[in-house]
This record gives structure tokens, C-alpha cells and sequence, in this order.
């Protein structure tokens, strides 16, 4: 008798999220940073009698640590500073309300400083990180009350996350020696686009080449953002930066004749991907081009691809600056304020509220009824609460399982080593390994929350708490619960908010896009600025679509059919890149790229995005 094989059931997303982790090499230089702040910001504060400054000082670091990403020197000035203003400035308001108000008004307060942090953390990633640290602040303000005043607390805050700040600006990183070490971030992202191209190329016609694609995208994004970063005069200062903008320049129009042949789907020699290959090493080792393989000219996406890199070999050889326009974002202030007035700010600022409001409400009053026992503080329930309600750290059942299992073993294991270790030399070598650990924690959010713990509850020892492990593990549990209830309580307006405002954004940026190249305009530079936005805004709302379709079903339903709109709206983007190409090439359109076009329009249309065709098409 035969028996067909039974069929396993798939592990539902929500549960496989919380198992999945980052990868990639280990960033040595930034577990050097962090090994040379936290423990020696402590270390600092002890030897001069002012061990609570140290203990914020260190708190600074660590959370600076936490943003401590890969990337430009200058993109880290604002990655790093402005969460750590925004850090400075909750603990000031949170150490002022908790000394002058009562419990009720003071819990209305942080209520409050939720949904501003909320609704501004939906303009973007580092507003984000922003509202995150002004309101972990605010709470640690609040809630670990010092002798000291706030703007010393404040001042103390700020210099552990300026000092690492001084590190990431200062070191040389592994590797680094060729050309100025100032900008091995920029020369790092540069290269990686080059790669990403040759990558594309290889994969054209084959399984991977939509994720090699995906691939290129991120390159670009990751590129733009290092080149970027603040700067004090609108010009690029040396000759090392000029050339770095001009082969970021030259990679745009290869980049997109690579678009174009993965459109066209048919598979290209194989030494077409070796001359982006070749440009890539000559920017990692700031060089040269050499010799590039002859051309192969059978198609017009191939053509492109030739001209443009005819066109890199001379940038790289002139080394002309590029145009700052092609770096830059185009936001404003309005932008920022649409996007925290908006559907996704307005619902996940009221969540924020909720939770952060809530859990400093649940905190005191367990507080006064001496739950915590000796504990005389009591900010890790709304601490905890704030990082669980952050969407940008993935599903909300995954967030929760990671943050409830990386604190029970956090706990666990800062319970055995608070019984082995001296006072203070211990505490302040922990800190310091903690914090050397942190950068390569942030790959997961469990072993983040488990290195965090130990740090912090050994912060908190050195301050001169006693032992703290078995309350914050009943802390973290109950917020836990908390954020869950919270989160799938309803909103005023449609569920769902911020994932609809990212595709109404990327639906914007392809019809801007499309009408720009229909419209056969000679501006190159603004279609590569227009295609920018476009893919970038697109892969926003992909990363969003992802997290909320790993969500429970009951939250996960709100946004079913999300992922077929940015399927099509790729589409859209993608053939728009082939028309392009091919109107540089022979002035005209093909039937092929005009039914692809209304195809892709035509499903937008049934899943209820208007994106409207020129009447020239």
C-alpha cells in the first residue's frame, strides 16, 4: 500500500521572524568603539566622585552604540548626534517632571512626549532612533531619580554618546589605508554599488536576478546615505571626496542599463559583469581603471551599458565632482511634518502613547506599593515598552519572544556573574565587554536584549542598587503583555496606516518618475535623482509590507494585497528603466514596452492605485 509523504506544516512567519538574524562579517571596528566607551565613560565618572554622571555617561554610549552602523564618518555624525540630542533632551524633561510633578500629572506628561516621539519617529529611521532615546530618557529621568540636577544629567548623557561619537569620527578602520582613511566608508558603499551592478549583470535571465536587483537598490541606498551625510560647506572639501562623488555619479547611469537588461530578462555575455567588477576595485583601491573588456553592442540595454562605461573610465580618470543634487533626498520640513501627521504617524504615535503612557502609570503605582521591594527606581517597565512598541525592529510577536527570552537570559546570566565578580573592577570590565559586544548584538533583537540586560543591571550595580534580576524579569514579562494588548487594540482610521502611507509614497515617486521619461526630457541627472526616490521609496515599502505580513493573523489581515501593489508598482518602475534606456538609444518605444506599461498600470488600477498614463504614451 502506498502512503504519500505527510506534509509538515510551515512554521508560521510570526514564529520564523523571531529566528531569523543579520549576517555578515564581524564589524571589529565597531566592537573597538564600543569596548572604549561604555566601561571607560563608567571607569571616568567613578574616579572623579560622580559615579551616577557615569553611569548616564555610560547609558549614552550604549544607546550611541546601538546606531553605531556601518557607513560614512559624516553620515555617523547624524545617525549618532541626532538620537543622542534627542536622548539629552528627554532625560531632561523626564528629570524635571519626575522631581516636580505628582504621580497623575507626570504620567500625563510622558503620555504626551509618546505621541510627539511616535508621530515623529514615521518620518524616517533616524527620526526614529530619535524618539526611541528621548523617550527611554525621559523614562530613565523619571525613574532614577539622582542627586544630581538635569542639565547635568543631561550634560553627562551627552558626553558618553559624543565620546563615541569622537571614536567613530577618529579611528581608521581595518583596511582602510588605501587613499584617505576619512572616507573608507564612502569608498566602501561605492564599491559595493560597482559590485552590485556586476552581480545584476551575471544574474540577468537567471533565478536570482530579482533579488540581485533588490540588492542593487540597497547598495544605492546605503551609497547615497554615505555620501550625504552634513557637511559644513555645500562643496565637497577634497580631491579624495570629489572623486568619490564623481564614481557615485558614473555608477547611476550603469546601474541603470543594468535595470534594463534584467527587464529584458535575456542572458548577456559574461563579460559584461567585468568591467563593473574592475570599477569596483579600482575604488576600493582608490586607482585607476586599467584596461575594460571590449564592448557588446547587440542590444540597446547593452549599448548603454558600454557607453556608461566609457563614461565611469573617464570620471575616474578626470575625478570631476559630482552634482550634490544626485546625493540628497528630496525632503523638507513639510515632508517630515506629512509624514507624523500622517496615517502611519498618527496610529503608531497613539500606540506609543498607550504603551509608554500605561507602563510609567503601571510602573509607579507598583512603585508605591514597594513591589520593586528596595529597588528605588522603577523606568524599566516604560523603557522596556518603548523598544517593544517600535515597528522598525520587526513583528510585534517576534519583538515580543525576542525581548522576553534575550531578558530572562540577560538576567540569568548577570545573576551568576554579580555573584563572581569584585566591586567595582567587575562591573566596570562587564560593562566594557558588553559594550564591545553590542555592535554585533544588533544582528538579532534577543541577543540585543541580552547583552543590554547585563550591561544595564550592571550599571545599575555600580550605581549602588542591590541586585535587580528577578524584578526586571517580571518588569520586562508584564510589558510585555502590555504592548501586546496594545497592539492589537483598534485605531481610529485603517489598520494597517503605515505600510498604505509607504506605497502611496512609492506610487507618487514612479508616477513622478514615469512622466519625467515619457516626457523625454534631456536632464539626465534629474531622471537618476527621479529613479533614485523611486526604487528607494519602493524598498521602503517592501521592508514595511514584510514586517506587517509577519504580524499575527489578526493584525496581518489589515494589510493583505499590500504586497501585490508593490509588485506592480516595481513593474511599473523597472519598464519605466527600459524605456529610458531605450528612448536614449533609438527615440521611440517599443509595442513591448507600451503594453508593459498599461499592464502594469491596468493592475495598480484593480488594486485601487491610480497611477495615470501620459496621453503622449
Amino acid at each position: 500500500m502506498n502512503r504519500s509523504p505527510v506534509s509538515r506544516p510551515a512554521i508560521p512567519l510570526w514564529l520564523a521572524h523571531a529566528f531569523r538574524a543579520q549576517r555578515g562579517p564581524v564589524p571589529w571596528s565597531a566592537v573597538c568603539r564600543g569596548a572604549l566607551a561604555a566601561g571607560p565613560s563608567l571607569l571616568a565618572g567613578m574616579l572623579v566622585g560622580q559615579t551616577a554622571l557615569g553611569v548616564l555617561a555610560a547609558i549614552g554610549a550604549m544607546l550611541a552604540g546601538i546606531n553605531d552602523r556601518p557607513g560614512s564618518r559624516r553620515a555617523s555624525v547624524h545617525r549618532l548626534g541626532v538620537p543622542a540630542a534627542a536622548g539629552a533632551l528627554g532625560l531632561l524633561v523626564g528629570t524635571y517632571a519626575g522631581q516636580g510633578l505628582a504621580a497623575v500629572p507626570l504620567t500625563l506628561v510622558l503620555t504626551a512626549l509618546g505621541l510627539v516621539a511616535g508621530g515623529v519617529s514615521a518620518v524616517g529611521p533616524v527620526a526614529s532612533a530619535a524618539g526611541t532615546q528621548l523617550l527611554v530618557a525621559a523614562a530613565v529621568g523619571a525613574g532614577m531619580p539622582t542627586a544630581e540636577s538635569g542639565w547635568q544629567q543631561a550634560l553627562a548623557f551627552l558626553a558618553g554618546a559624543g565620546w563615541l561619537l569622537v571614536l567613530r569620527l577618529a579611528l581608521p578602520t581595518p583596511g582602510s589605508l588605501a587613499g584617505d582613511f576619512r572616507f573608507d566608508g564612502e569608498r566602501q558603499a561605492v564599491a559595493d554599488v560597482y559590485d552590485a551592478i556586476a552581480a545584476l549583470v551575471a544574474a540577468v535571465g537567471g533565478e536570482h536576478a530579482t533579488a540581485r536587483r533588490a540588492a542593487l537598490t540597497a547598495a544605492l541606498d546605503h551609497a547615497q546615505d554615505a555620501l550625504a551625510g552634513p557637511r559644513l560647506r555645500r562643496q565637497t572639501g577634497s580631491a579624495a571626496e570629489r572623486r568619490l562623488h564623481a564614481r557615485f555619479a558614473a555608477a547611476l547611469p550603469l546601474a541603470e542599463a543594468a535595470t534594463a537588461l534584467y527587464w529584458a530578462g535575456e542572458p548577456v555575455p559574461a563579460r559584461a559583469a567585468e568591467g563593473p567588477r574592475r570599477l569596483a576595485t579600482a575604488v576600493r583601491g582608490d586607482t585607476g581603471t586599467g584596461p575594460l573588456p571590449a564592448p557588446h553592442r547587440s542590444a540597446p540595454a547593452l549599448r548603454a551599458l558600454d557607453d556608461a562605461l566609457l563614461r565611469a573610465a573617464d570620471a575616474f580618470d578626470r575625478g570631476d565632482g559630482a552634482q550634490r543634487g544626485l546625493l540628497g533626498r528630496r525632503r523638507d520640513v513639510r515632508h517630515a511634518l506629512r509624514a507624523a501627521l500622517g496615517a502611519g504617524g498618527r496610529e503608531y504615535g497613539l500606540r506609543v502613547a498607550l504603551c509608554f503612557g500605561a507602563s510609567a502609570a503601571i510602573a509607579q503605582a507598583l512603585h508605591h506599593t514597594r513591589w520593586y521591594g528596595p529597588h528605588a527606581h522603577w523606568y524599566w517597565l516604560p523603557a522596556t515598552a518603548v523598544f517593544l512598541v517600535k515597528p522598525d525592529l520587526g513583528p510585534l510577536a517576534s519583538r515580543v519572544l525576542c525581548r522576553a527570552a534575550g531578558t530572562v537570559l540577560g538576567a540569568l546570566v548577570f545573576a551568576g556573574f554579580a555573584a563572581l565578580l569584585p566591586r567595582p573592577e567587575g562591573l566596570i570590565a562587564l560593562v566594557t565587554v558588553c559594550g564591545a559586544l553590542v555592535p554585533v548584538a544588533t544582528r538579532h533583537f534577543a541577543a540585543l536584549t541580552a547583552v543590554v540586560t547585563v550591561l544595564v543591571l550592571a550599571l545599575v550595580m555600580a550605581g549602588g542598587e542591590p541586585q535587580a534580576s528577578v524584578s526586571r524579569i517580571g518588569e520586562t514579562l508584564l510589558a510585555c503583555a502590555l504592548v501586546l494588548v496594545v497592539g492589537h487594540l483598534p485605531m481610529p482610521g485603517q489598520r494597517g496606516g503605515g505600510v498604505r502611507a509607504r506605497l502611496t509614497t512609492a506610487g507618487r515617486a514612479a508616477h513622478a518618475y514615469l512622466l519625467h521619461v515619457l516626457g523625454e526630457s534631456g536632464d539626465r541627472a534629474e531622471r537618476w535623482v527621479l529613479r533614485r526616490e523611486a526604487y528607494r521609496a519602493l524598498a521602503e515599502a517592501r521592508t514595511a509590507i514584510a514586517v506587517a505580513a509577519a504580524e499575527l493573523p489578526a493584525l496581518a489581515r489589515h494589510t493583505e494585497g499590500t504586497d501585490a501593489v508593490a509588485e506592480a508598482l516595481e513593474r511599473l518602475v523597472d519598464t519605466t528603466t527600459a524605456c529610458a534606456v531605450h528612448l536614449d538609444d533609438t527615440g521611440r518605444l517599443t509595442p513591448r514596452h507600451l503594453r508593459q506599461l498599461r499592464e502594469a498600470l491596468g493592475e495598480l488600477e484593480r488594486r485601487g492605485m491610480r497611477v495615470p498614463l501620459p496621453a503622449a504614451a
